[in-house]
């Protein structure tokens, strides 16, 4: 893929606001820039400035002045994309956007495509792979521990672990390769206990890192909660309370939510998305019938599940959700479930002595008694909610694999590296060690960049926004 026109896109979100950036890329950029800009104090070149230099003036249009602006120069090879980069500020009319955007494609730019900034800082050797992947999930990132986990990223924290373990694994492979061409004297330049060392710390890597995926996935895309129980138990009531706004209708009538309602908020710096339910009750109106439907699927969905009952009616409703708990705790028994009594508020403490007596052990020990409506309780549900996440490799600063594309390379590479300790423990030739050595190196570099082409490439950055 080879780049050397000069792209140029708005670099902050379209729309009117107190400033704009628009960015260009290339070997003319700074040549471009000068050709439209006139500086306030005097008539100098942007071409003859140091780099990273920021300077006042005017974009003009021959002899029509269409803003001022403050440009700044960023000269190769000392630039995010390697190249030279232009930055112009100007105000953010989106009339005068367009102007100074049209204006810079007349003088010889083209649009960029999506991620083509970056795609260009990857191809020049600015970041690998990886690091530019961790460009996009910073710049989507909604909560601390995704903002976290992409800053570490982009760093190279994760790039750099696997680098250096491919680079250990090379130095082994290039020893067997060189022993193939000294295969007639039976020698061994590679110490295979030394290689069975390295292998199986290369295992316990890639095995740490697989692992990590399952909190990497759900810390990048929230945890779905799906909120379910009986009609008018205060399903909405609790999506509201833990929002900290009115979100959901909330009424007196049962069967007020007919469809599924969904928001997401941040606690602890992880994103759950919250998931109010159609009421679960027999019923001959159609459309509720298909909300209740559709409240199965969010439980298929769902990672975690909140079953809400009404505790001031428990004695009478005891039996009822009783069978909808256990119905829900046998179809799904790896999924955590909380039960939790709302309306908590209406009890005396007697009642609510007999409402522990009431529910077993197990559920004791995933049971929550809370007021929705007084958010009585709440902050005890948020603080059970995130016990379901292992934070502890985000505290420790751990590596965290969070992009499924590195969790199928590294699994790939698992594979291959397990391949290479079977033929080590069963005295396997140099030339068949070699192949899956060198499919597991493909593996790795993967997800680095060193292997790749330009349909992955196409993909990757085809998901960031234009302007970056």
């Amino acid at each position: 893929m080879i780049h050397q026109d000069t792209i140029v896109a708005l670099a902050t979100p379209s729309g009117a606001g107190a400033i704009a950036v628009i960015r260009l890329s290339g070997k003319d950029a700074i040549l471009l820039a000068d050709s439209c800009f006139k500086s306030v104090k005097s008539n100098k070149s942007l071409s003859k400035q140091k780099t990273h230099t920021i300077h006042l003036g005017h974009i003009i249009d021959g002899e029509r002045t269409i803003d001022e602006v403050l440009v700044s120069v960023f000269k190769n090879p000392n630039s995010y994309t390697g190249e030279d980069v232009v930055e112009v500020s100007c105000h953010g009319s989106n009339y005068i956007q367009q102007e100074i955007i049209q204006l810079f494609l007349r003088k010889g730019c083209r649009m960029a495509t999506a991620g083509e900034f970056t795609l260009r800082a990857f191809l020049n050797a600015k970041l690998d792979l990886s690091q530019a992947e961790a460009v996009a999930d910073l710049i989507s990132s909604d909560n601390e521990a995704s903002h976290q986990i992409a800053m570490q990223q982009m760093r190279g924290g994760f790039s750099s672990e696997i680098a250096k373990l491919r680079e250990e694994l090379l130095n082994f492979a290039s020893l067997i390769e060189l022993e193939l061409d000294f295969a007639e004297e039976d020698v061994e330049f590679a110490d295979r206990s030394q290689f069975k060392d390295l292998v199986e710390r290369i295992r316990f890597v890639l095995k740490r890192l697989i692992d990590s995926f399952a909190v990497g996935n759900v810390i990048k895309n929230g945890i779905p909660v799906a909120i379910v129980g009986e009609p008018n138990v205060g399903k909405s009531t609790l999506l509201n309370a833990l929002l900290n706004e009115e979100r959901a209708i909330v009424s007196e009538i049962a069967g007020t939510t007919r469809d599924t309602i969904e928001d997401e908020i941040s606690i602890g710096g992880i994103g759950f998305r919250f998931i109010d339910t159609a009421g679960i009750r027999e019923t001959k109106d159609v459309v509720e019938s298909i909300g209740i439907k559709r409240t199965f699927e969010k439980i298929d969905q769902a990672q975690v599940v909140i079953y809400l009952f009404d505790a001031s009616d428990f004695k009478s409703s005891s039996s009822t959700f009783k069978v909808e708990i256990e119905k829900i705790k046998n179809k799904y028994p790896q999924k955590p479930l909380l039960i939790i009594a709302n309306k908590i508020d209406k009890l005396s403490e007697e009642d609510k002595s007999k409402l522990d007596v009431t529910l077993s052990a197990v559920e004791r020990s995933h049971f929550i008694s809370l007021s929705a409506k007084h958010k009585i309780g709440v902050d005890t549900l948020q603080e059970k909610l995130l016990s379901f996440v292992n934070t502890g490799a985000l505290r420790n600063n751990d590596t965290i694999v969070t992009n499924s594309r590195h969790y199928d390379s590294l699994l790939k590479a698992f594979e291959e590296i397990d391949k290479v300790k079977q033929g080590l423990e069963s005295g396997l030739s140099g030339d068949l060690l070699a192949i899956d050595i060198r499919q597991a190196l493909y593996h790795f570099g993967e997800i680095t960049g060193e292997i790749t082409n330009d349909d992955l490439l196409g993909n990757i950055f085809a998901n960031f926004c234009i302007g970056k």
